[in-house]
Protein backbone atom coordinates (compact mmCIF):
# COMPACT_ATOMS: atom_id res chain seq x y z
CA UNK A 1 0.00 0.00 0.00
CA UNK A 2 2.83 2.39 0.91
CA UNK A 3 4.71 1.55 -2.30
CA UNK A 4 1.65 2.34 -4.41
CA UNK A 5 1.17 5.66 -2.61
CA UNK A 6 4.87 6.57 -3.04
CA UNK A 7 4.88 5.73 -6.75
CA UNK A 8 1.65 7.70 -7.34
CA UNK A 9 2.94 10.73 -5.43
CA UNK A 10 6.30 10.62 -7.20
CA UNK A 11 4.65 10.34 -10.61
CA UNK A 12 2.31 13.27 -9.94
CA UNK A 13 5.13 15.50 -8.73
CA UNK A 14 7.46 14.48 -11.57
CA UNK A 15 4.86 15.18 -14.26
CA UNK A 16 3.87 18.48 -12.64
CA UNK A 17 7.52 19.41 -12.25
CA UNK A 18 8.03 19.33 -16.02
CA UNK A 19 6.09 22.56 -16.25
CA UNK A 20 7.60 24.23 -13.19
CA UNK A 21 10.83 26.22 -13.01
CA UNK A 22 13.80 24.64 -11.25
CA UNK A 23 13.86 24.83 -7.48
CA UNK A 24 15.59 27.77 -5.88
CA UNK A 25 17.73 27.24 -2.81
CA UNK A 26 17.72 29.69 0.08
CA UNK A 27 19.77 29.74 3.23
CA UNK A 28 17.91 30.13 6.50
CA UNK A 29 19.80 30.03 9.81
CA UNK A 30 22.67 28.20 8.14
CA UNK A 31 20.50 25.44 6.63
CA UNK A 32 19.30 25.19 3.06
CA UNK A 33 15.62 25.55 2.26
CA UNK A 34 13.79 25.24 -1.03
CA UNK A 35 11.55 27.92 -2.49
CA UNK A 36 8.52 25.85 -3.46
CA UNK A 37 6.13 28.75 -4.05
CA UNK A 38 6.24 28.17 -7.82
CA UNK A 39 6.60 24.41 -7.68
CA UNK A 40 3.86 21.81 -8.05
CA UNK A 41 4.13 21.02 -4.34
CA UNK A 42 3.28 24.61 -3.47
CA UNK A 43 0.23 24.68 -5.70
CA UNK A 44 -0.97 21.29 -4.46
CA UNK A 45 -0.46 22.35 -0.85
CA UNK A 46 -2.62 25.46 -1.28
CA UNK A 47 -5.32 23.47 -3.07
CA UNK A 48 -5.37 20.83 -0.33
CA UNK A 49 -5.52 23.41 2.46
CA UNK A 50 -8.31 25.38 0.76
CA UNK A 51 -10.34 22.21 0.20
CA UNK A 52 -9.83 21.16 3.81
CA UNK A 53 -10.92 24.54 5.08
CA UNK A 54 -14.02 24.57 2.90
CA UNK A 55 -14.99 21.33 4.64
CA UNK A 56 -14.27 22.94 8.03
CA UNK A 57 -16.54 25.90 7.23
CA UNK A 58 -19.26 23.51 6.03
CA UNK A 59 -19.26 21.53 9.29
CA UNK A 60 -22.69 22.84 10.28
CA UNK A 61 -24.22 21.34 7.13
CA UNK A 62 -22.11 18.22 6.54
CA UNK A 63 -21.75 17.27 10.24
CA UNK A 64 -18.15 16.25 9.44
CA UNK A 65 -16.04 17.14 12.45
CA UNK A 66 -13.63 19.96 11.64
CA UNK A 67 -10.53 18.09 12.80
CA UNK A 68 -10.75 15.39 10.13
CA UNK A 69 -10.01 17.38 6.95
CA UNK A 70 -7.21 19.48 8.45
CA UNK A 71 -5.44 16.45 9.92
CA UNK A 72 -5.42 14.83 6.48
CA UNK A 73 -4.31 18.13 4.91
CA UNK A 74 -1.40 18.44 7.35
CA UNK A 75 -0.19 14.93 6.56
CA UNK A 76 -0.42 15.41 2.79
CA UNK A 77 1.29 18.81 2.83
CA UNK A 78 4.24 17.64 4.89
CA UNK A 79 4.40 14.37 2.97
CA UNK A 80 4.86 16.26 -0.29
CA UNK A 81 7.42 18.59 1.30
CA UNK A 82 9.34 15.64 2.69
CA UNK A 83 9.39 13.90 -0.70
CA UNK A 84 10.80 16.92 -2.53
CA UNK A 85 13.42 17.62 0.13
CA UNK A 86 14.53 13.99 0.18
CA UNK A 87 14.74 13.96 -3.62
CA UNK A 88 17.07 16.97 -3.42
CA UNK A 89 19.33 15.40 -0.83
CA UNK A 90 18.03 17.53 2.08
CA UNK A 91 17.09 14.78 4.49
CA UNK A 92 16.92 16.73 7.77
CA UNK A 93 15.64 20.23 6.92
CA UNK A 94 11.96 19.25 6.58
CA UNK A 95 12.24 17.00 9.63
CA UNK A 96 13.59 19.83 11.77
CA UNK A 97 10.90 22.21 10.53
CA UNK A 98 8.02 19.84 11.26
CA UNK A 99 9.45 19.05 14.71
CA UNK A 100 9.47 22.78 15.44
CA UNK A 101 5.80 23.05 14.44
CA UNK A 102 4.98 19.97 16.49
CA UNK A 103 6.60 21.49 19.58
CA UNK A 104 4.54 24.66 19.16
CA UNK A 105 1.39 22.56 18.91
CA UNK A 106 2.32 20.42 21.92
CA UNK A 107 2.69 23.51 24.14
CA UNK A 108 -0.65 24.87 22.97
CA UNK A 109 -2.47 21.53 23.22
CA UNK A 110 -1.25 20.69 26.73
CA UNK A 111 -2.05 24.19 27.98
CA UNK A 112 -5.60 23.96 26.62
CA UNK A 113 -6.02 20.41 27.87
CA UNK A 114 -5.40 21.53 31.46
CA UNK A 115 -7.76 24.49 31.09
CA UNK A 116 -10.48 22.27 29.57
CA UNK A 117 -10.02 19.73 32.37
CA UNK A 118 -10.62 22.41 35.00
CA UNK A 119 -13.69 23.70 33.13
CA UNK A 120 -15.07 20.16 32.89
CA UNK A 121 -14.43 19.64 36.59
CA UNK A 122 -16.34 22.82 37.45
CA UNK A 123 -19.20 21.75 35.20
CA UNK A 124 -19.36 18.34 36.89
CA UNK A 125 -19.39 20.03 40.32
CA UNK A 126 -22.41 22.07 39.05
CA UNK A 127 -20.71 25.47 39.28
CA UNK A 128 -22.20 26.70 36.01
CA UNK A 129 -25.57 25.04 36.60
CA UNK A 130 -25.86 26.82 39.95
CA UNK A 131 -25.09 30.17 38.31
CA UNK A 132 -27.68 29.54 35.60
CA UNK A 133 -30.37 28.56 38.15
CA UNK A 134 -29.63 31.67 40.24
CA UNK A 135 -30.05 33.97 37.25
CA UNK A 136 -33.36 32.35 36.31
CA UNK A 137 -34.71 32.57 39.89
CA UNK A 138 -34.09 36.31 40.11
CA UNK A 139 -36.87 37.11 37.65
CA UNK A 140 -34.97 39.72 35.63
CA UNK A 141 -36.72 41.46 32.74
CA UNK A 142 -35.61 40.84 29.17
CA UNK A 143 -33.58 44.04 28.99
CA UNK A 144 -31.96 43.40 32.37
CA UNK A 145 -31.14 39.84 31.32
CA UNK A 146 -29.78 41.11 27.99
CA UNK A 147 -27.23 43.24 29.84
CA UNK A 148 -26.54 40.78 32.65
CA UNK A 149 -25.78 37.83 30.36
CA UNK A 150 -23.62 40.08 28.18
CA UNK A 151 -21.64 41.47 31.12
CA UNK A 152 -21.16 38.01 32.64
CA UNK A 153 -20.03 36.65 29.26
CA UNK A 154 -17.52 39.49 28.98
CA UNK A 155 -16.01 38.80 32.41
CA UNK A 156 -16.21 34.98 32.42
CA UNK A 157 -14.62 34.45 28.99
CA UNK A 158 -11.19 35.83 30.06
CA UNK A 159 -10.90 32.83 32.39
CA UNK A 160 -13.07 30.21 30.68
CA UNK A 161 -13.04 29.92 26.90
CA UNK A 162 -15.58 31.88 24.86
CA UNK A 163 -17.36 28.70 23.75
CA UNK A 164 -18.12 27.50 27.30
CA UNK A 165 -19.11 31.02 28.33
CA UNK A 166 -21.46 31.48 25.39
CA UNK A 167 -23.16 28.12 25.95
CA UNK A 168 -23.66 28.88 29.64
CA UNK A 169 -25.24 32.28 29.02
CA UNK A 170 -27.29 30.92 26.12
CA UNK A 171 -28.80 28.28 28.43
CA UNK A 172 -30.03 31.10 30.67
CA UNK A 173 -31.47 33.06 27.74
CA UNK A 174 -33.26 30.01 26.31
CA UNK A 175 -34.67 29.02 29.71
CA UNK A 176 -36.10 32.49 30.35
CA UNK A 177 -36.90 33.59 26.81
CA UNK A 178 -39.25 30.74 26.02
CA UNK A 179 -40.67 31.29 22.54
CA UNK A 180 -39.73 34.98 22.32
CA UNK A 181 -37.63 34.69 19.17
CA UNK A 182 -36.70 38.38 19.06
CA UNK A 183 -35.24 38.44 22.58
CA UNK A 184 -33.33 35.18 22.15
CA UNK A 185 -31.87 36.33 18.82
CA UNK A 186 -30.69 39.69 20.16
CA UNK A 187 -29.40 38.25 23.43
CA UNK A 188 -27.48 35.55 21.54
CA UNK A 189 -25.79 38.15 19.32
CA UNK A 190 -24.90 40.15 22.42
CA UNK A 191 -23.45 37.05 24.12
CA UNK A 192 -21.28 36.18 21.11
CA UNK A 193 -19.92 39.74 20.87
CA UNK A 194 -19.32 39.95 24.63
CA UNK A 195 -17.64 36.54 24.90
CA UNK A 196 -15.29 37.28 22.00
CA UNK A 197 -14.50 40.77 23.31
CA UNK A 198 -13.85 39.49 26.83
CA UNK A 199 -11.40 36.90 25.59
CA UNK A 200 -9.38 39.48 23.65
CA UNK A 201 -7.82 41.20 26.68
CA UNK A 202 -6.72 38.09 28.56
CA UNK A 203 -3.86 35.71 27.72
CA UNK A 204 -6.21 32.86 28.69
CA UNK A 205 -9.38 34.17 27.09
CA UNK A 206 -8.79 33.18 23.49
CA UNK A 207 -6.52 30.86 21.55
CA UNK A 208 -5.07 33.82 19.66
CA UNK A 209 -4.04 35.68 22.81
CA UNK A 210 -2.65 32.45 24.25
CA UNK A 211 -0.51 31.87 21.15
CA UNK A 212 0.89 35.42 21.25
CA UNK A 213 1.67 35.15 24.96
CA UNK A 214 3.28 31.70 24.74
CA UNK A 215 5.40 32.97 21.85
CA UNK A 216 6.80 35.61 24.24
CA UNK A 217 5.95 38.51 21.93
CA UNK A 218 3.69 40.37 24.38
CA UNK A 219 4.15 40.46 28.16
CA UNK A 220 1.36 38.96 30.30
CA UNK A 221 0.30 42.26 31.84
CA UNK A 222 0.43 44.13 28.53
CA UNK A 223 -2.65 42.25 27.31
CA UNK A 224 -4.78 44.06 29.89
CA UNK A 225 -4.13 47.30 28.00
CA UNK A 226 -6.81 45.92 25.66
CA UNK A 227 -9.45 45.89 28.42
CA UNK A 228 -10.99 49.27 27.52
CA UNK A 229 -10.90 48.70 23.72
CA UNK A 230 -12.50 45.28 24.26
CA UNK A 231 -15.13 46.79 26.54
CA UNK A 232 -15.93 49.40 23.87
CA UNK A 233 -16.24 46.61 21.30
CA UNK A 234 -18.93 45.03 23.47
CA UNK A 235 -20.72 48.16 24.73
CA UNK A 236 -21.22 50.01 21.43
CA UNK A 237 -23.39 47.36 19.70
CA UNK A 238 -25.04 46.37 23.00
CA UNK A 239 -26.14 49.96 23.66
CA UNK A 240 -27.71 50.20 20.20
CA UNK A 241 -29.38 46.76 20.34
CA UNK A 242 -30.77 47.56 23.81
CA UNK A 243 -33.63 49.56 22.31
CA UNK A 244 -34.70 46.62 20.13
CA UNK A 245 -34.95 44.22 23.08
CA UNK A 246 -38.59 43.66 24.21
CA UNK A 247 -39.34 45.52 27.45
CA UNK A 248 -41.06 42.58 29.13
CA UNK A 249 -40.73 40.55 32.35
CA UNK A 250 -40.90 36.75 31.96
CA UNK A 251 -41.98 34.42 34.74
CA UNK A 252 -39.14 33.53 37.13
CA UNK A 253 -38.17 29.92 37.78
CA UNK A 254 -37.74 28.27 41.16
CA UNK A 255 -34.98 25.74 40.51
CA UNK A 256 -32.26 25.55 43.16
CA UNK A 257 -29.04 23.70 42.39
CA UNK A 258 -26.54 22.98 45.13
CA UNK A 259 -22.83 22.86 44.44
CA UNK A 260 -21.26 19.44 44.80
CA UNK A 261 -18.50 19.00 47.40
CA UNK A 262 -15.20 20.43 46.26
CA UNK A 263 -16.66 22.98 43.81
CA UNK A 264 -15.21 26.02 45.58
CA UNK A 265 -11.89 24.23 46.05
CA UNK A 266 -11.63 23.53 42.31
CA UNK A 267 -12.31 27.19 41.49
CA UNK A 268 -9.54 28.24 43.90
CA UNK A 269 -7.14 25.68 42.45
CA UNK A 270 -7.89 26.92 38.92
CA UNK A 271 -6.97 30.45 39.95
CA UNK A 272 -3.84 29.10 41.65
CA UNK A 273 -2.98 27.21 38.44
CA UNK A 274 -3.21 30.43 36.42
CA UNK A 275 -0.96 32.18 38.95
CA UNK A 276 1.52 29.30 38.69
CA UNK A 277 1.59 29.48 34.88
CA UNK A 278 2.11 33.25 34.91
CA UNK A 279 4.86 32.97 37.57
CA UNK A 280 6.70 30.24 35.68
CA UNK A 281 6.69 32.40 32.55
CA UNK A 282 7.41 35.83 34.08
CA UNK A 283 9.84 34.97 36.88
CA UNK A 284 11.40 31.64 35.93
CA UNK A 285 11.36 32.21 32.14
CA UNK A 286 9.84 28.80 31.54
CA UNK A 287 7.00 28.01 29.11
CA UNK A 288 3.56 28.72 30.68
CA UNK A 289 2.47 25.18 29.88
CA UNK A 290 4.84 23.86 32.57
CA UNK A 291 2.96 25.90 35.17
CA UNK A 292 -0.38 24.70 33.82
CA UNK A 293 0.67 21.04 34.00
CA UNK A 294 1.84 21.66 37.57
CA UNK A 295 -1.65 22.99 38.23
CA UNK A 296 -3.11 19.79 36.82
CA UNK A 297 -1.21 18.03 39.61
CA UNK A 298 -3.03 20.24 42.14
CA UNK A 299 -6.35 19.01 40.74
CA UNK A 300 -5.21 15.40 40.76
CA UNK A 301 -4.35 15.52 44.46
CA UNK A 302 -7.58 17.33 45.30
CA UNK A 303 -9.53 14.77 43.28
CA UNK A 304 -7.84 11.99 45.27
CA UNK A 305 -8.96 13.71 48.46
CA UNK A 306 -12.57 13.97 47.22
CA UNK A 307 -12.56 10.34 46.18
CA UNK A 308 -11.31 9.08 49.54
CA UNK A 309 -13.71 11.33 51.42
CA UNK A 310 -16.68 9.98 49.48
CA UNK A 311 -15.59 6.37 49.91
CA UNK A 312 -15.20 6.89 53.66
CA UNK A 313 -18.66 8.42 54.03
CA UNK A 314 -20.26 5.68 51.95
CA UNK A 315 -18.51 3.00 53.95
CA UNK A 316 -19.72 4.49 57.23
CA UNK A 317 -23.31 4.63 56.02
CA UNK A 318 -23.52 1.61 53.70
CA UNK A 319 -25.93 -0.12 56.10
CA UNK A 320 -28.31 2.82 56.34
CA UNK A 321 -31.10 3.68 53.97
CA UNK A 322 -29.74 7.19 53.61
CA UNK A 323 -26.55 5.93 51.99
CA UNK A 324 -27.92 6.30 48.48
CA UNK A 325 -29.07 9.84 49.19
CA UNK A 326 -25.68 10.82 50.61
CA UNK A 327 -23.97 9.22 47.59
CA UNK A 328 -26.09 11.40 45.33
CA UNK A 329 -24.91 14.51 47.09
CA UNK A 330 -21.29 13.43 46.73
CA UNK A 331 -21.65 12.49 43.07
CA UNK A 332 -20.97 8.75 42.73
CA UNK A 333 -19.16 6.02 44.61
CA UNK A 334 -16.08 7.43 42.90
CA UNK A 335 -17.19 11.09 42.90
CA UNK A 336 -14.21 12.60 41.15
CA UNK A 337 -12.05 10.98 38.48
CA UNK A 338 -9.45 13.33 36.97
CA UNK A 339 -8.96 11.14 33.90
CA UNK A 340 -12.66 11.22 33.20
CA UNK A 341 -12.44 15.02 33.06
CA UNK A 342 -9.46 14.80 30.70
CA UNK A 343 -11.33 12.36 28.47
CA UNK A 344 -14.24 14.83 28.25
CA UNK A 345 -11.98 17.57 26.85
CA UNK A 346 -12.96 18.91 23.44
CA UNK A 347 -10.66 16.58 21.51
CA UNK A 348 -12.08 17.57 18.15
CA UNK A 349 -10.94 21.14 18.83
CA UNK A 350 -7.52 20.04 20.08
CA UNK A 351 -6.95 17.88 16.99
CA UNK A 352 -8.22 20.71 14.80
CA UNK A 353 -5.44 22.87 16.26
CA UNK A 354 -2.94 20.18 15.30
CA UNK A 355 -4.12 20.18 11.69
CA UNK A 356 -4.12 23.97 11.50
CA UNK A 357 -0.69 24.46 13.08
CA UNK A 358 0.95 21.80 10.90
CA UNK A 359 -0.83 22.86 7.69
CA UNK A 360 -0.08 26.56 8.10
CA UNK A 361 3.45 25.68 9.21
CA UNK A 362 3.86 23.68 6.02
CA UNK A 363 2.67 26.57 3.86
CA UNK A 364 5.09 28.81 5.72
CA UNK A 365 7.97 26.38 5.14
CA UNK A 366 7.11 26.30 1.44
CA UNK A 367 7.51 30.09 1.38
CA UNK A 368 3.98 31.44 1.00
CA UNK A 369 3.81 33.19 4.36
CA UNK A 370 6.99 35.13 3.59
CA UNK A 371 5.34 36.35 0.38
CA UNK A 372 2.16 37.26 2.26
CA UNK A 373 4.14 39.10 4.92
CA UNK A 374 5.94 41.11 2.26
CA UNK A 375 2.65 42.16 0.65
CA UNK A 376 0.64 42.83 3.81
CA UNK A 377 3.16 44.25 6.25
CA UNK A 378 5.79 45.76 3.97
CA UNK A 379 3.54 47.18 1.26
CA UNK A 380 0.22 47.81 3.04
CA UNK A 381 1.64 48.75 6.42
CA UNK A 382 1.09 47.10 9.82
CA UNK A 383 -2.07 48.99 10.80
CA UNK A 384 -3.97 48.28 7.59
CA UNK A 385 -2.77 44.67 7.55
CA UNK A 386 -3.84 44.05 11.16
CA UNK A 387 -7.29 45.53 10.58
CA UNK A 388 -7.71 43.27 7.54
CA UNK A 389 -6.59 40.28 9.65
CA UNK A 390 -9.57 40.96 11.91
CA UNK A 391 -11.96 41.11 8.97
CA UNK A 392 -10.57 37.82 7.65
CA UNK A 393 -11.22 36.18 11.01
CA UNK A 394 -14.95 36.78 10.48
CA UNK A 395 -14.84 34.26 7.62
CA UNK A 396 -11.78 32.14 8.41
CA UNK A 397 -11.21 30.84 11.94
CA UNK A 398 -8.91 33.20 13.83
CA UNK A 399 -6.56 30.37 14.83
CA UNK A 400 -4.98 29.75 11.39
CA UNK A 401 -5.01 33.50 10.74
CA UNK A 402 -3.11 34.28 13.94
CA UNK A 403 -0.74 31.35 13.54
CA UNK A 404 0.06 32.61 10.04
CA UNK A 405 0.87 36.06 11.45
CA UNK A 406 3.08 34.53 14.15
CA UNK A 407 4.86 32.44 11.53
CA UNK A 408 5.39 35.55 9.37
CA UNK A 409 6.71 37.28 12.52
CA UNK A 410 6.63 40.80 11.05
CA UNK A 411 8.72 43.46 12.74
CA UNK A 412 6.02 45.36 14.69
CA UNK A 413 5.75 47.41 17.84
CA UNK A 414 3.97 46.01 20.90
CA UNK A 415 1.04 48.28 20.07
CA UNK A 416 0.66 46.64 16.66
CA UNK A 417 0.89 43.14 18.17
CA UNK A 418 -1.84 44.14 20.61
CA UNK A 419 -3.85 45.49 17.68
CA UNK A 420 -3.72 42.23 15.74
CA UNK A 421 -4.56 40.34 18.94
CA UNK A 422 -7.60 42.58 19.40
CA UNK A 423 -8.81 42.43 15.79
CA UNK A 424 -8.31 38.67 15.45
CA UNK A 425 -10.20 38.15 18.71
CA UNK A 426 -13.20 40.41 18.09
CA UNK A 427 -13.34 40.25 14.29
CA UNK A 428 -15.10 36.90 14.49
CA UNK A 429 -18.13 38.64 15.99
CA UNK A 430 -18.95 40.26 12.63
CA UNK A 431 -20.55 37.03 11.39
CA UNK A 432 -22.19 34.20 13.30
CA UNK A 433 -19.81 31.74 11.65
CA UNK A 434 -16.76 33.79 12.62
CA UNK A 435 -16.22 32.23 16.03
CA UNK A 436 -16.80 28.98 17.89
CA UNK A 437 -19.25 30.81 20.17
CA UNK A 438 -21.42 31.90 17.24
CA UNK A 439 -21.45 28.49 15.58
CA UNK A 440 -22.34 26.76 18.86
CA UNK A 441 -25.20 29.15 19.61
CA UNK A 442 -26.68 28.67 16.14
CA UNK A 443 -26.98 25.00 17.04
CA UNK A 444 -28.25 25.57 20.58
CA UNK A 445 -30.80 28.26 19.65
CA UNK A 446 -31.66 26.78 16.29
CA UNK A 447 -34.25 28.84 14.40
CA UNK A 448 -34.01 31.73 16.88
CA UNK A 449 -30.38 32.73 16.45
CA UNK A 450 -29.47 32.44 12.78
CA UNK A 451 -26.79 33.54 10.32
CA UNK A 452 -29.04 36.14 8.70
CA UNK A 453 -30.40 37.31 12.04
CA UNK A 454 -26.82 38.06 13.09
CA UNK A 455 -25.99 39.56 9.68
CA UNK A 456 -28.75 42.14 10.17
CA UNK A 457 -26.77 43.62 13.06
CA UNK A 458 -23.32 43.29 11.45
CA UNK A 459 -23.12 47.04 10.66
CA UNK A 460 -23.67 47.81 14.34
CA UNK A 461 -21.06 45.23 15.38
CA UNK A 462 -18.69 46.71 12.79
CA UNK A 463 -19.19 50.09 14.44
CA UNK A 464 -17.98 48.58 17.71
CA UNK A 465 -15.06 46.96 15.85
CA UNK A 466 -13.96 50.31 14.44
CA UNK A 467 -14.49 52.11 17.77
CA UNK A 468 -12.35 49.57 19.65
CA UNK A 469 -9.48 50.08 17.20
CA UNK A 470 -9.66 53.87 17.53
CA UNK A 471 -9.78 53.63 21.33
CA UNK A 472 -6.74 51.33 21.28
CA UNK A 473 -4.73 53.88 19.29
CA UNK A 474 -5.89 56.61 21.67
CA UNK A 475 -5.31 55.11 25.11
CA UNK A 476 -2.41 52.79 24.21
CA UNK A 477 -0.37 55.30 22.20
CA UNK A 478 2.70 54.63 24.35
CA UNK A 479 2.90 51.05 23.00
CA UNK A 480 3.41 52.21 19.40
Amino acid sequence: MMNIFTIALASALTISGLFIPELAFASESGSKTLDLTQHAVGYWAIAIFVLAYVLVMAEEFTHLRKSKPVIIAAGLIWGMIGYVYSANGLTHEAENAVRHNLLEYAELMLFLLVAMTYINAMQERRVFDALRAWLIRKGFGFRQLFWLTGILAFFISPVADNLTTALLMSAVVLAVGGDNKKFIGLASINIVVAANAGGAFSPFGDITTLMVWQKGIVDFWAFFALFVPSLVNFLVPAAIMHFAVPDEHPQAGNEIIELRPGAIGIIILFLLTIITAVSFHNFLHLPPVIGMLTGLGYLQFFGFYLKKKAERVLHEHDKHSEAAERAGKLGDVVPFDIFNKIARAEWDTLLFFYGVVLSVGGLGFIGYLALSSEIMYAQWGATYANVVIGLLSAVIDNIPVMFAVLTMNPDMSTGQWLLVTLTAGVGGSLLSIGSAAGVALMGQARGMYTFFGHLKWTPVIALGYAASILVHFWINASYF
